[in-house]
């Protein structure tokens, strides 16, 4: 029947969304599956952002932070979820996408100066959104085809990204709750494409998380390093060809040197650090890119060494590699790790000597650290 003259049949909520009838026919384009889609999505942004600052501020802490050594794999895990969960949040994220870009065709496209802002808030959520993932794949994959510096522009994109979240959220909650909880006429077809996208998520993660998680390797098809991959089971970034220091390590004349802020400096052969009292430490090699494998270490205890040198309890300690140029050719070791039994100069590892590119002829491993801060062949501790 047609309406009476005059009157006007209020459009289905499913036409509304898909703003020009007609044109989007596919039910799956309404509010209750964006809405399912939009709360999955925050959590896992939440969850990635939480992680992700701890990566952060592990690398570059504020000057009144002082990371635990302990747990020895807080990093592992924290940083597992970050990549992981990243990773497959892709789908989570493609699906939500899809699902409400009639509304770019809605028209007016801006219906007041609140919608206008709206709309605005909405675009740099989304660009937000895009930016942080896309990279960040690329990021793991060790693709750096942009020409920026991932690490500051993925750290101040995240402040971008969760800003617009809350506000968006905060814009959207009421409505996002009412379509929730209410009953759909007809779900088979909403939840046949929910579970697709939770199966794709799960799919992503199944097929990364080999990664971190030893036994699952095989199933690392996904992933860019694997246990079990790499010199003496275990993967390596950077080779020692690529940083230049293959002669210098291999250098009969190599010597370890203790200065700065100490009773009085030491210099140890290699010899001389085998002479010292060796102990035993199973560690993970934790990389930023979500990696992670565990390894049985044999060395030196660094705070042994820099007892050696008579070194204060509240001392810092820059670490230098044999390698001449990058950000991560030092690192600073605090108290809290210096002191731990766990931390060492690690000279063997898996019951063999130390391979040239995991850091011969001497190299650090120290618990609940990103692997940027393991530094390898080192060739010198500086006491501040």
């Amino acid at each position: 029947m047609r309406p009476a003259p005059g009157r006007h049949r209020p459009p289905a909520p499913a036409a509304v969304l898909r703003g020009i009838p007609g044109r989007f026919t596919s039910r799956l384009h309404d509010e209750r599956i964006a809405s399912w889609l939009g709360i999955a999505l925050g959590v896992s942004v939440l969850v990635s952002f939480g992680t992700g600052l701890v990566s952060h501020f592990m690398q570059q802490p504020a000057g009144w932070m002082r990371w635990p050594s302990r747990p020895v794999n807080l990093y592992r895990v924290t940083q597992g979820v970050h990549v992981i969960g990243g990773l497959a949040t892709v789908p989570l994220l493609l699906a939500k996408l899809w699902t409400v870009y009639p509304r770019l065709w809605q028209w007016p496209p801006v219906r007041s100066l609140v919608h206008g802002a709206q709309r605005l808030l909405v675009f740099v959520l989304v660009g937000a959104a895009l930016f942080q993932f896309v990279t960040g794949v690329l990021n793991v994959a060790y693709w750096y085809v942009f020409r920026f510096y991932f690490t500051t522009a993925h750290y101040w994109t995240a402040y971008i990204l969760v800003g617009a979240l809350v506000v968006h959220i905060a814009d959207q909650w009421a409505k996002a709750r009412r379509t929730v909880m209410t009953r759909p006429e007809d779900g088979v077809g909403r939840r046949g494409f929910l579970l697709t996208v939770a199966g794709a998520s799960g799919v992503v993660a199944l097929t990364t998380v080999g990664e971190a998680v030893t036994p699952l390797a095989p199933l690392a098809v996904l992933a860019p390093r694997r246990p079990g991959t790499g010199p003496q089971d275990v993967p390596v970034n950077k080779s020692a060809a690529a940083t230049g220091v293959t002669a210098q390590a291999r250098d009969p004349r190599w010597r370890l040197t203790v200065t700065g802020r100490v009773a009085r400096d030491v210099t140890l052969s290699l010899a001389d650090l085998r002479a010292l009292p060796q102990h035993d430490a199973r560690l993970p090699i934790s990389c930023v890119e979500g990696w992670s494998v565990e390894a049985a270490w044999r060395g030196v205890r660094l705070r042994d060494v820099l007892r050696l040198a008579g070194v204060a309890g509240d001392a810092q300690v820059r670490v230098e590699s044999l390698q001449a140029h990058g950000l991560y050719r030092t690192s600073m070791v605090n108290p809290p790790h210096w002191q731990d039994p766990l931390t060492l100069l690690a000279l063997g590892m898996n019951g063999v000597p130390l391979a040239l590119d995991h850091g011969y002829p001497c190299r650090l491993i120290a618990p609940n650290r990103p692997g940027v801060m393991q530094t390898k062949w080192v060739h010198r501790l500086v006491v501040s």
